[in-house]
């Protein structure tokens, strides 16, 4: 059954009917404008969040969970961190720290522009969160490759012993029809032949092997422009995609931007450390001012709101 659907802002799963091959492919328009354009980072360093922030709904669609799912990248190079994490209702955030001036060093530097060249050495981690009463679950993968995809490929053999191939994109559009950034990511995986195809019926090895060859070799003809197309939704591409072998789209699912601070959890976090390190961190006005590294929102006590339970 195929879905009427927004083209935007959203993580819609699909099935591969002819061979039982599961994926997902998310579409982000104001939802990934509404997050980069909080912050001031250089278009190279907006490219790589954003295609973070697409991988993370369709990394996390793939789980059952309740709490949230996050990616974060950890490295020594001039950017030492990326975050982004999606919640079961699909609150999507993120952001990178960075050395500003280490960064456009190494803009500057001669030959191909890859991940190494700005992230350094360091890993990748895949979390799941449910709350203080579950243990979290996380796997981590040392950054290698020249992209994120590659990272995430090979988590998935190294961690989860099955297939996966994902490709993403976003790019910052200055069109009559619209400006502003867009992101898309596409996903595929092999499934346990027990419980992967809907017929019951054994698949040949060989025959999957040739099938998860040719899925693999159709979805990276995606392009850039087809992954964040504001005209082109989410089941049309896929037809175009995987049309010879027949594809299924189910419900999707809406992604929105949501930060999840607030002034209960600032405090919250500022009432815990000692006195000594709140008065360290009082303005010369005599406040206490907190940015969120996530939305830029700026929260502003007096010292006695934040000492007041001491």
């Amino acid at each position: 059954m195929v879905f009427a659907t927004r083209p935007d802002d959203l993580v819609q799963p699909f099935q591969i009917d002819r061979f039982g091959l599961r994926g997902r492919i998310v579409r982000l328009g104001g939802v990934i404008d509404t997050i980069l354009a909080r912050h001031d980072y250089p278009e190279p360093l907006a490219t790589m969040l954003g295609e973070l922030i697409a991988m993370t709904p369709a990394l996390a669609a793939a789980l059952k969970f309740d709490g949230v799912f996050s990616l974060q990248i950890h490295g020594d190079g001039p950017v030492r961190l990326m975050v982004a994490d999606c919640t079961t209702d699909g609150g999507l955030r993120g952001y990178a720290g960075y050395d500003a001036e280490r960064f456009e060093k190494a803009l500057a530097e001669p030959g191909a522009v890859d991940l190494r060249r700005f992230l350094g050495k360091g890993y990748l981690s895949l979390t799941v969160d449910q709350g203080p009463d579950t243990e979290r679950y996380q796997g981590i993968v040392d950054l290698e490759g020249s992209s994120l995809a590659d990272c995430v490929r090979r988590y998935f053999v190294q961690s989860e012993q099955i297939g996966a191939e994902i490709k993403a994109a976003a790019i910052q559009r200055t069109e009559e029809s619209g400006n502003g950034w867009r992101a898309g990511c596409i996903m595929i995986q092999t499934v346990p032949q027990e419980g992967g195809h809907d017929s019951g019926a054994p698949i040949d090895e060989d025959a999957m092997e040739d099938a998860w060859r040719r899925t693999r070799l159709l979805m990276d003809t995606a392009t850039t422009d087809e992954l964040t197309d504001p005209d082109l939704s989410a089941p049309v591409l896929l037809n175009r995609l995987f049309s010879e072998d027949g594809v299924w789209v189910y419900r999707p699912h809406a992604l929105s931007a949501e930060c999840r601070c607030s002034n209960e959890r600032v405090l919250g976090v500022l009432r815990s450390f000692p006195e000594e390190e709140v008065a360290d961190m009082v303005t010369d006005e005599g406040e206490i001012v907190v940015t969120c590294e996530f939305c830029s929102r700026r929260y502003i006590y007096a010292p006695s709101d934040v000492v007041a339970t001491h």
